[in-house]
């Protein structure tokens, strides 16, 4: 990449955190935001706050840290606005319903629990988040996402208020939250092509139920010994 693309790219990446972050009140958490995706998309593996911020010639880490963590904005608008922008451009075949987990050391940071973990294939000490992504052939993008909150974590005052979880913020089942996360897309006039997802989420007949009750098509893996018979089967 010369210079010339450098600049163009800059120049169209100013325009996009305009864009997702116009709802932002201050001009200066809307800067911070702006530094935020460019450390996001600079090489480098380690995108925690302080490796972006050393990569950074205006990185600063505590103004990142402070952006993520504690500023008031609100993130609602700015992941409606990415949506809008993203499905026409993805022109998604299909949304996917998966689990994001990321491995984690200790007890205290937010929702960290033993418990199957996706990115290691076993069960493991991470964090585990639900997500909607719109996807096709050719890309993806995620369109929601919200962090499981282990039952364990839903009594622990001393971790929740350490790890300051709002007081609203409860254990709420994955396919609960898979719904949920639907029903805010829908919101916002977004409906999916058809829903996909593994066996994790497909052998569970609430999440089915969900989808049909909300007219929604959906292709879902189930566990093999999983049992199906016709509608109006009766027991004998």
């Amino acid at each position: 990449m010369d210079a010339h693309e450098v600049n163009r790219f800059r120049a169209k990446l100013a325009l996009y955190v305009a864009d997702v972050f116009a709802s932002v009140p201050r001009k200066d958490q809307r800067a911070k935001g702006d530094c935020y995706l460019r450390g996001l998309m600079l090489d480098g593996r380690r995108k925690s706050i302080q490796a972006m911020a050393s990569r950074l010639p205006d990185g600063n880490e505590q103004n990142l840290q402070q952006f993520v963590n504690q500023s008031t904005w609100d993130p609602v608008p700015v992941q409606r606005r990415i949506c809008e922008r993203m499905l026409p451009l993805i022109n998604p075949m299909a949304w996917v319903i998966d689990d994001v987990s990321v491995p984690k050391d200790g007890r205290m940071s937010v929702a960290v629990a033993p418990q199957y973990c996706g990115a290691l294939g076993k069960r493991a000490n991470c964090q585990v988040a639900v997500s909607v992504h719109a996807a096709s052939d050719t890309a993806s993008c995620p369109l929601q996402w919200r962090l499981f909150l282990p039952k364990e974590w839903a009594a622990d005052t001393e971790r929740r208020a350490l790890a300051r979880v709002p007081p609203e913020v409860t254990h709420r089942e994955k396919w609960r939250l898979a719904l949920d996360m639907l029903d805010t897309l829908a919101g916002w006039g977004m409906t999916p092509p058809v829903v996909v997802a593994d066996a994790a989420y497909g052998t569970n007949a609430h999440l089915r139920a969900g989808l049909a009750e909300r007219g929604i098509d959906y292709v879902l893996a189930v566990r093999a010994d999983v049992t199906a018979h016709p509608f109006d089967a009766k027991p004998v």
